[in-house]
C-alpha cells in the first residue's frame, strides 16, 4: 500500500513514501526535497552463510547523471565504476547505521540508494542517508534506528541548516551530521578554523534537526512498517567458556601490556592458536567459539585497565601523546618531502607543485570544475607487517585521504597568491592508529618543505572512548587496537586558532554534548602539543621553491587584450609557447599564467605579452618590421599585433618617389609615434625618428 509523510524544512516539503516504487525489495524508500529525489532500498537475505562469522553489509550510493539531465561525457555512455563522492557518500551512509544492527545478525544486507533527480539543494547525501534509514526501518531487517541527518552552513557569523550548492560558496563550515533522537552517531565536518565552542553549537542545533528527521521516518514505520525479523543469538557452551577463560586470562592480561604493537598481536595470537588446538581441535564451529570468548576477554581486560587504571596497552595515560618525530626535506628531487612518526604509526608524505594544466577535471551533477588541490593517501600491506596484491584504492584509503585533504584546504593560500596546482600524496609506511592524522601533520611539513605559503599549520590527533554505564574514559592519540575494541573513533584537526575538519565514527548508541565538549578540549590540547613537535623541524613556510618545481609568474592584462594574445586560431600563444617553451594560462579575467623552470625564458614570455598589449605611447621611438607595403606608405609593426602607418612624407628627409625604392617587407626600421586617434589608428614617422636619435647620439 502507498504511504507518504511529509515535513516542512526551510519553505520546502521533504517527503517518505513508499509502496509505489521497488516493492521486491525488503523496503523501498523515495526521499524528496524540492527538485532532488532519492530512491533508497534496503534488501536482507533470508539465511546467513554457513559459517559466516561477521555481519555483511554492502552500502552504495549512486548518483546517474539523467538525474541532472546530462549524457555521461567520454566514450563510453554508460556510468562506470563509482566517483570519489559515491564512494564518500557510500560511507556517510554506511558509518551510522552498521553500529545500529544487533549482534548475532549476519544475514547479507544491501543498501543502494540512487539519485533520480538532482537539484541545486545540496541535500541528495542527506537524502540519500535519511532514505536508507527509513527502508530498513519499515523493512522486517532488524534495525534500531531510525536515523536522520542534516548539514549546516555557517554564513556571516550564522547557522544555516541544510545549505544549498550557491549558499555553500559563501560557508566557513560544512557540517555533516548523522544520529538518533537520543544521540549523534557520525560526524563529518570542514572549518575556517573555527572555536571548539562554534562547532559545539553547531552540533547541537544539527541534533535538534535530526529529531525532526527520526520523526519522520517513524511515522512512516508506524504506516507502513512491518514485524522484525527474530535474531538468533550465537549460543556459545558455558563449560567451553569457562575452559577458554580459565587457559587465557592470564595470558591475555600479560600480553596486552606488551608496547609493541607486532609483538603483543603476535603472542595474542599464539594463545589464542594454543588454545583453539587444545579445546576445539579441527572443529570449525568450537574453533569460532574459542575466537570470539577469546576477542571479548582480551576487549573486557583491555577496557577494564583503562578504567580502572588509566592504564593503556603501551604503558601511556589517557592524555599522552606518542613519541613524535619530524624529518622534512628527505627526498631531493621532489618539491617537498616530510616523514612523521607517532609511535608505531608513520607517513611519508611528498607534495608536487603543477599548473593548470594538471588541474584534475571533474563532471558531476552540479556540473564541470577543477580541482587544484588533491592528497591522496596510500595504505600498503606493508605498513601492518601483510603480504597483499596491490589493487587501486580502496573505499577507506578514499575516506582518510578526503579527510586530510579537507584538513590542508582550509589554510592553503588562493590561487592569486599562489597559481600553482598541488599534490600531496601519503604513504603510510608504518601502521597502529591514526595513520588519517598522520597524513594531515606530514602534509603540513611537505607542504611547508616545498615553500608552499599556507596560513598556518595543520596537525591532527585521533581521540577514543571507553565507556561502561555512566563511567566513561576519552583517550588521545589512539592505537589501533583501541580504535578496535573502543567505543568511538573521533578525528580532531586544526591549527593553534581553530578546527579545521572533524570525523566521528561511534560504535555504541551515540554520545552527549558534555562527552564531545570533554573530547573536543582534550583534542585540542594534544593538537597544540602535537603542532609544537611539528614546529621543531620546521615553523614557517620556506622562502624559496625547489629548484625542481616550476615557477609561475602571473601578470594581467586588460580583458579585451585576450584575443591578441592568443591570436587567430591561437597562432599567436603559440608562436610564444615555441619561442619560450614556457606553458602559458590565460584566464577570462585577463590573468596570465607564465610557468617555467627557466627565469630567463619566463621573462621573455613576459616581455613578449607585454609588447603584445602594451598602448603604444605619442613620442616614443620603437623598432618595427615593415608588414605591408602600400602605395601612400607602408603598415609598420610596432609591437606584436600592433601596427602603425608610415606615411610616404615620413619615411626619409629627402622626397621620396616610390615606397619600394626605400623599404621592402620585413624590413626593421626605427619609427617614433607621432599620434593615435580616437579610433586607434596610429601614425608614425622615420625621418622624425631618426632626428631624434642623431639629436641624442649628439
Amino acid at each position: 500500500m502507498h504511504q507518504k509523510v511529509e515535513l516542512e524544512l526551510r519553505g520546502r516539503k521533504l517527503t517518505l513514501e513508499t509502496g509505489k516504487i521497488a516493492r521486491q525489495a525488503s523496503g523501498a524508500v523515495v526521499a524528496t526535497y524540492g527538485d532532488t529525489i532519492v530512491l533508497a532500498t534496503a534488501v536482507a537475505t533470508k539465511v546467513e552463510k554457513p559459517g559466516q562469522d561477521f555481519f555483511p553489509l554492502s552500502v552504495d550510493y549512486l548518483e546517474k547523471t539523467y538525474a541532472a539531465g546530462k549524457i555521461p561525457g567520454g566514450f563510453f555512455k554508460r556510468e562506470g565504476r563509482l566517483t570519489e563522492k559515491e564512494i564518500l557518500t557510500s560511507r556517510l551512509i554506511d558509518r551510522p547505521l552498521r553500529p545500529l544492527f544487533p549482534k548475532g545478525f549476519l544475514c547479507d544486507t544491501q543498501i543502494i540508494a540512487n539519485v533520480l533527480s538532482f537539484g541545486d539543494e545540496n541535500i541528495s547525501d542527506m537524502l540519500a542517508l535519511i532514505a536508507s534509514s527509513a527502508a530498513l526501518s519499515i523493512s522486517d531487517v532488524p534495525f534500531s534506528g531510525p536515523v536522520s541527518a542534516v548539514r549546516i552552513g555557517r554564513i556571516n557569523g550564522e547557522f544555516v541548516v541544510n545549505p544549498s550548492l550557491k549558499e555553500m560558496e559563501e560557508t566557513t563550515l560544512e557540517l555533516t551530521v548523522a544520529g538518533t533522537a537520543e544521540a549523534i552517531m557520525m560526524v563529518e565536518s570542514w572549518a575556517k578554523e573555527l572555536s571548539e565552542e562554534v562547532m559545539l553549537d553547531a552540533l547541537e542545533l544539527a541534533h535538534q534537526e535530526i529529531k525532526k528527521g527520526v520523526a519522520l521516518q517513524d511515522e512512516l514505520r508506524g504506516l507502513a512498517g512491518l514485524p522484525k525479523r527474530e535474531v538468533k543469538k550465537i549460543e556459545i557452551d558455558q563449560a567451553l567458556v569457562d575452559e577458554v577463560t580459565a587457559k587465557a586470562l592470564a595470558g591475555i592480561a600479560a600480553s596486552i601490556q606488551i608496547p609493541n604493537k607486532t609483538e603483543r598481536q603476535k603472542t595474542l595470537d599464539n594463545i589464542q592458536a594454543e588454545i583453539a588446538d587444545a579445546v576445539a581441535g579441527d572443529d570449525p564451529v568450537k574453533r569460532r567459539d574459542v575466537s570470539m570468548v577469546f576477542h571479548d576477554l582480551e576487549k573486557d581486560m583491555v577496557r577494564k585497565m583503562i578504567l580502572e587504571k588509566g592504564v593503556r596497552a603501551d604503558g601511556r595515560g589517557v592524555r599522552d601523546i606518542r613519541q613524535i618525530t619530524c624529518d622534512v626535506g628527505i627526498l631531493p628531487r621532489v618539491h617537498g618531502s616530510a616523514l612523521f612518526t607517532r609511535g608505531e604509526t608513520q607517513a611519508l608524505v611528498a607534495a608536487t607543485l603543477g599548473t593548470s594544466d594538471d588541474a584534475q577535471r571533474i563532471d558531476s551533477l552540479e556540473g564541470e570544475s577543477s580541482k587544484t588541490f588533491m592528497l591522496h593517501y596510500n595504505f600498503p600491506p606493508y605498513s601492518v607487517g601483510e603480504a597483499k596484491f596491490l589493487r587501486g584504492p580502496g573505499r577507506r584509503e578514499i575516506g582518510h585521504g578526503a579527510l586530510a585533504e579537507k584538513s590542508l584546504r582550509q589554510v592553503l593560500p588562493t590561487k592569486e597568491d599562489f597559481p600553482y596546482t598541488i599534490r600531496v600524496v601519503s604513504d603510510i609506511t608504518e601502521s597502529n592508529g591514526s595513520s588519517s592524522m598522520a597524513s594531515v601533520c606530514g602534509g603540513t611539513l611537505a607542504l611547508m618543505d616545498g615553500g608552499v605559503p599556507i596560513k598556518a599549520p595543520v596537525a591532527g590527533i585521533a581521540m577514543g572512548l571507553i565507556k561502561e554505564g555512566d563511567n566513561a574514559v576519552v583517550l588521545s592519540d589512539i592505537l589501533g587496537l583501541e580504535d578496535h575494541l573502543g567505543d568511538m573513533d573521533f578525528k580532531v584537526t586544526g591549527t593553534s586558532e581553530g578546527v579545521c575538519a572533524l570525523q566521528m565514527d561511534i560504535k555504541i548508541a551515540g554520545v552527549t554534548k558534555t562527552l564531545m565538549k570533554d573530547a573536543l578540549a582534550q583534542a585540542k590540547e594534544g593538537r597544540l602539543h602535537i603542532l609544537g613537535e611539528m614546529a621543531k623541524a620546521l615553523t614557517a613556510p620556506r622562502e624559496t621553491l625547489s629548484p625542481h618545481a616550476p615557477r609561475i609568474f602571473t601578470i594581467y592584462i586588460k580583458p579585451d587584450k585576450i584575443r591578441e594574445v592568443i591570436g587567430s586560431g591561437g597562432k599567436v600563444i603559440r608562436s610564444i609557447v615555441e619561442q619560450t617553451g614556457c606553458k602559458i594560462d590565460i584566464e577570462d579575467t585577463g590573468a596570465i599564467n607564465i610557468a617555467s623552470s627557466d627565469g630567463i625564458a619566463a621573462q621573455k614570455a613576459i616581455d613578449i605579452i607585454q609588447g603584445i598589449v602594451s598602448e603604444p605611447e605619442v613620442g616614443r621611438i620603437y623598432k618595427g618590421k615593415v608588414r605591408k607595403i602600400m602605395d601612400f606608405g607602408a603598415f609598420v609593426e610596432i609591437t606584436p599585433g600592433t601596427d602603425g602607418l608610415l606615411h610616404i612624407s615620413q619615411i626619409a628627409e629627402h622626397r621620396v618617389t616610390a615606397v619600394t625604392d626605400e623599404l621592402k617587407e620585413g624590413d626593421e626600421v626605427m619609427v617614433k609615434v607621432l599620434e593615435v586617434d580616437r579610433q586607434g589608428k596610429i601614425r608614425l614617422s622615420a625621418k622624425e625618428a631618426a632626428r631624434d636619435l642623431k639629436a641624442k647620439e649628439g
